[in-house]
């Protein structure tokens, strides 16, 4: 791999060599948007790495930032590390007791406030005597504004430096299990997975892609962040998800990058309109099949899209084989904050529907007897904060990082995740099942759009199913209910004689209520929350296995 340029360095060279570009553009509401040069925003964020340096913090200091995403998140990172400090961010989602927890373990001297939708629950969890910034787009609030700094303060007319091995960023984990830990990034490991990535995916200044998934994830860090500020491309950002349609439209991306949720709640926002049966049939004729694709892709504003990836948690193989149909080649991508998102990925016209792909440029990966993927890749964390003993117990003795998931590899070395190590339930009858696997079964159906597998300590497992957004409303009446449960039971038996005997599911149960980052089903990254959804079901369990039928609806 060639010499690592780090993030600072890279956008000093387009505020040199680019500085009437455009870079990013802010939706400031009622359809109207603000747009930044490269020199544009570098000017802000000089006069805010001078405010910081003007605290006199001790080097290295870290400075928290809770925010949706906006062109403001970017900038205050780059004034962090311009004034030689340490970004830690805070998911906007999260209750006021991690947000104080977070706050208080990371040691974090100030904290920038932004975009943000439940501000009296999150303003709870920010301690009084902290000293806050709040951007432009922040809710109201007491706190000196990013606006009135930057124009007082004149800018920070150097170029200052990070080492490779300095300390960048601390993300906190989403949290799916625990407390939330402290992974910690240097400037090298980002640098080195911008790198990689390039090799393979040759993104550059005339590439655009639109921001919307959580930048205080590693995998919108590295997609959206760093490797912008690499290959110079335009950014847009999303309003909300009221506009995200006119978001995408506007952005017209070329580099596309989802969850497996969203992009099936893209293919289910296209049956609504055309019914499977009807577009495939349509798919079929020589003369409009190109015009079809043409049409169903620009409706979900993807017309420009030469490269798509979907990354964060499983997605089911026949919706990647569903948009490949349609002309575009959904890729997948594999890796964790542990390696800042850089580990495995479909290169394009070499992925294997199923795989996530093959390891990126420098990564070395192998299977333990016990089936666990292990990883060392460059862009490998330093460690969890204030976690030592954790951070050992996640390396075998030669270095591998243990990643806890399950998998296989096939003869040109592609991985293929079969499910968490941890997951793993042991039934009545002694037999270890994997949920996963099953899951992606369940979810190839387009009106499921969420499950869990389940059923620790009962004969066999059962499945809860969230019913397609759109289809919920329509349950309520009798004729949907009966039609969708005549649905449920092939699903369940086509399901059934694909997996082993130890594994068949009992029954389906059919809930009512969605599963969202906000009533604490799903993580801020939309994976499912099993321990939440285990005990907000459990009580319920033992009547269903008593019920007798292969399909059950929450009362």
């Amino acid at each position: 791999m060639a010499e690592l340029q780090t993030a600072l360095e890279d956008v000093y060279h387009w505020e040199k060599t680019a500085p009437n570009r455009l870079w990013m553009t802010q939706p400031i509401g009622e359809g109207q948007v603000e747009t930044y040069t490269w020199a544009q925003a570098m000017d802000q964020a000089r006069r805010m790495a001078a405010q910081l340096k003007s605290l006199d913090l001790e080097p290295g200091s870290h400075i928290a930032l809770i925010s949706k995403n906006c062109a403001h998140f970017i900038l205050a990172d780059l004034a962090i590390w311009m004034a030689g400090h340490v970004s830690v961010a805070l998911y906007p989602t999260l209750n006021a007791e991690t947000i104080d927890y977070i706050l208080d373990h990371s040691e974090s001297k100030l904290l920038f406030v932004g975009k943000l939708d439940d501000w009296d629950e999150i303003k709870r969890g920010i301690p009084r005597n902290m000293p806050c910034i709040s951007f432009p787009l922040s809710p109201p609030n007491d706190y000196e504004s990013w606006d009135s700094i930057i124009a007082r303060t004149e800018p920070m007319r150097e170029n200052p430096s990070r080492e490779a091995d300095e300390l960048a960023i601390i993300v906190y984990t989403s949290g799916s299990t625990g407390r939330p830990k402290g992974v910690m990034h240097s400037f090298g490991s980002m640098a080195a997975a911008v790198k990689g990535g390039e090799e393979i995916f040759h993104a550059g200044p005339n590439d655009r892609m639109l921001s919307y998934l959580p930048l205080a994830h590693v995998f919108e860090r590295l997609c959206v962040e760093v490797q912008g500020l690499h290959t110079g491309m335009q950014l847009f950002f999303a309003e909300s998800l009221d506009t995200f349609v006119a978001d995408l439209n506007r952005a017209q991306p070329t580099i596309f990058v989802s969850v497996p949720r969203l992009w099936l709640k893209f293919q289910q926002g296209v049956f609504h309109k055309l019914p499977p049966e009807k577009l495939n049939r349509l798919l079929r004729i020589p003369l409009l099949n190109r015009v079809i694709k043409k049409k169903v892709l620009s409706g979900l504003g993807l017309q420009h899209v030469r490269l798509a990836l979907s990354g964060s948690a499983p997605i089911p193989p026949d919706l990647v084989q569903w948009y490949r149909d349609l002309g575009l080649e959904l890729l997948e991508g594999y890796g964790m904050s542990e390696d800042f998102a850089y580990s495995h990925a479909s290169y394009p016209g070499h992925g294997r529907v199923g795989y996530v792909g093959s390891p990126m440029p420098g990564v070395d990966v192998k299977i333990s007897d016990e089936g666990e993927v292990l990883i060392k890749s460059p862009g490998n964390m330093t460690g969890y904060y204030k976690e030592p003993e954790m951070t050992a117990e996640c390396y075998t003795e030669d270095g591998y990082f243990r990643t806890g998931d399950r998998g296989e590899r096939d003869e040109e070395g592609r991985l293929k995740i079969t499910g968490r190590v941890k997951e793993l339930f042991k039934t009545s009858k002694g037999k270890y099942v994997a949920p996963v696997p099953i899951e992606n079964l369940l979810n190839n159906h387009a009106e499921v759009e969420l499950c869990c597998v389940s059923g620790s300590g009962h004969p066999q497992p059962f499945a809860l199913i969230l019913p397609a957004e759109g289809l919920r409303p329509k349950l309520v009446t009798d004729t949907e209910r009966q039609r969708f449960e005549g649905e449920l039971r092939a699903l369940l038996s086509e399901v059934n004689r694909k997996v082993e005997p130890f594994e068949r599911l009992q029954f389906l149960a059919v809930v009512k209520d969605p599963w969202l980052i906000e009533n604490g089903f799903l993580t801020p990254t939309m994976k499912i929350k099993r321990s939440m959804l285990e005990d907000t079901y459990g009580p319920r369990v033992d009547q269903w296995y008593a019920a007798g039928q292969p399909v059950v609806w929450e009362a």
